[in-house]
């Protein structure tokens, strides 16, 4: 496969991975990380290379690998909840199949602009959570680790946090196993109240009660 060389961007988000050829002219498909697909289907180039077999094997994106290559993409389409797309120098199927396995990088900054009050799950997470006690006071639930989705709407996955007295940063909360203890919070308007990512922190209705 023909290659661009570039400079690799150092604000790839890994959007999906090539799981088999398509058809019999090189084409590839690709299962997207989650239901926001429109950015795969809108750049005009992908970031291709393999993860380390442990990156692999999570079903969250993994780090970025050293080693990309930069292919341009002649034409993509959603196919079910999948993304078809051939790819500049991919002719026959063999060519596609080997590439299977593969992540999918695109730069942060080649997304389309989000329409008002959309937001991007990739700058969701990082961001700090507020929820509220019982006297309706902001309290510290965690960080949003990922977000996912359950067929309905998104999902925030939190890793609880609390902030304690005396210490400069939040410290993780920790089940009765010594495992830190996680959150779902829909994201939804019902339960999201604000959302700033400047400041990186989200603010929601959600009980602070983790018992």
């Amino acid at each position: 496969m023909s290659t661009t060389q570039n400079a690799k961007p150092d604000d790839l988000v890994e959007l999906g991975r090539i799981t088999s050829a398509y058809g019999v002219r090189g084409m590839v498909k690709v299962q997207p990380h989650s239901a926001q697909a429109e950015v795969l289907l809108a750049a005009r180039q992908w970031w291709l290379g393999r993860q380390s077999p442990l990156a692999a094997s999570r079903d969250a994106p993994g780090s970025v690998p050293a080693d990309l290559r930069l292919v341009g993409v002649k034409t993509s389409r959603p196919q079910g909840a999948t993304v078809v797309a051939a790819l500049e120098g991919l002719v026959d199927r063999d060519e596609a199949e080997a590439l299977r396995g593969t992540s999918v990088f695109v730069p942060r900054s080649a997304f389309p602009a989000p329409d008002d009050d959309e937001y991007y799950w990739v700058d969701l997470v990082g961001c700090m959570v507020y929820g509220v006690d019982d006297a309706d006071a902001p309290v510290l639930l965690g960080r949003v680790d990922a977000v996912t989705e359950n067929g309905a709407h998104a999902l925030l996955d939190i890793a609880c946090l609390q902030a304690a007295q005396g210490e400069a940063e939040p410290s993780p909360v920790l089940s009765s196993k010594g495992r830190q203890r996680s959150l779902l919070v829909p994201f939804v308007n019902a339960h999201v109240l604000n959302v700033d990512l400047g400041a990186r922190r989200i603010d929601t209705n959600w009980p602070a009660d983790l018992d």
